[in-house]
C-alpha cells in the first residue's frame, strides 16, 4: 500500500492553533451557523442520493453530528487529536453514533475505509495546504475515498476578494456563559508571499475582572478560485456549481465572503 502523501503533519503531531483552541465551540455560534448552512448542504446531499458522508477537517464534529441526527452515516476526520477528542465527547453528550478518526489531508484513503457518497471540506480548511504539490495530493486523496460519481463540497474564504481588497480583519466574535465572557478577534498578516498568517486573539474575563488574553496563529495559503478549480479538475472532478456562501448565494468574485464548490468525481 502506498504511503500517504506528505500534505500536512502526520496524525498525532502537534497542530498549530487548533490543538490548543479549547474555546472553539464558544468561538463558533453553532446553533446559528448550522441553521444557515444545513439546508444548503442537505439539498446537495439529497439531490445526489447521498447516505455515507466523510466530513474532513471536521473539528469538534458539529456538522457531522447534525448530519447524523438527520439520518446520514457519517465519519469525521481531523488532523488534530484534541479536536477529535472533543468531537467524541460531543457525540457522547448528544447520544450520536458517529465514527471520528485522527487523519489529515493525504491520509484519508488509508484510514477512513473509503467508498463514501460525499466528502465535505467545510470552514476554511483547505487553505492549510500550502503548496501546489500538496494541494494536488490532497484532492487526489479526496477522490480516492469517494465512489465514482461521489459528491465533493468545498468551502473556503473568498481569497480573490481578500487579496484584492487587502481585507485583514474579520468580524468580532462574542460569547458569554454566566459571569464568564469571551471575545475573539481574527486577522490576517498579509505577508506578501504565497502564504499568510491567520491570527486569533482570545480575550477572557470573569465578571468585571481584568481581561486575560492569548494569541495563537497558523499559516494559510490564500488559494484563489481559478487555482482551486484547475486543481479540482486535474484531480478528476467535474464542477457542478459555485456559490458565494453556504446559504447558496451566487458566487461574486469581488464581493462574496466565501467560495463554495460543488463537484463530482468523474
Amino acid at each position: 500500500m502506498n504511503e500517504p502523501a506528505s500534505v500536512s503533519p502526520s496524525a498525532g503531531q502537534a497542530v498549530p492553533l487548533y490543538d490548543g483552541f479549547a474555546d472553539y465551540d464558544r468561538f463558533v455560534n453553532w446553533e446559528r451557523r448550522l441553521a444557515v448552512e444545513l439546508p444548503f448542504i442537505e439539498r446537495q446531499l439529497v439531490r445526489s442520493g447521498v447516505r455515507r458522508v466523510l466530513d474532513v477537517a471536521c473539528g469538534t464534529g458539529k456538522h457531522a453530528l447534525a448530519l447524523a441526527e438527520r439520518g446520514y452515516e457519517v465519519t469525521g476526520a481531523d488532523l488534530s487529536a484534541p479536536m477529535i477528542e472533543r468531537a467524541r465527547r460531543n457525540a457522547t453528550i448528544q447520544g450520536r453514533d458517529v465514527r471520528f478518526l485522527v487523519a489529515g489531508f493525504g491520509e484519508l484513503a488509508v484510514g477512513s475505509g473509503g467508498d463514501f457518497d460525499a466528502l465535505l471540506c467545510l470552514g476554511n480548511s483547505l487553505p492549510h495546504v500550502l503548496t501546489a504539490e500538496a494541494l494536488g495530493a490532497t484532492l487526489a486523496d479526496f477522490a480516492q475515498v469517494l465512489r465514482p460519481g461521489g459528491l465533493l463540497l468545498l468551502q473556503t474564504r473568498n481569497f480573490d476578494a481578500v487579496i484584492a481588497r487587502q481585507a485583514r480583519w474579520m468580524p468580532l466574535q462574542h460569547h458569554r456563559e454566566g459571569a464568564r465572557e469571551w471575545l475573539f478577534l481574527r486577522f490576517y498578516d498579509l505577508d506578501g508571499d504565497d502564504v499568510l498568517t491567520f491570527n486569533v486573539v482570545t480575550l477572557e474575563r470573569t465578571g468585571e475582572g481584568a481581561w486575560q488574553q492569548r494569541v495563537e496563529a497558523t499559516r494559510l495559503r490564500p488559494w484563489q478560485s481559478a487555482e482551486l478549480l484547475g486543481a479540482v479538475e486535474e484531480a478528476g472532478f467535474a464542477q457542478v456549481g459555485q456559490y458565494g456562501d453556504v446559504a447558496g448565494s451566487p458566487y461574486e468574485q469581488q464581493h462574496s465572503g466565501n467560495w463554495i464548490l460543488v463537484a463530482r468525481r468523474v
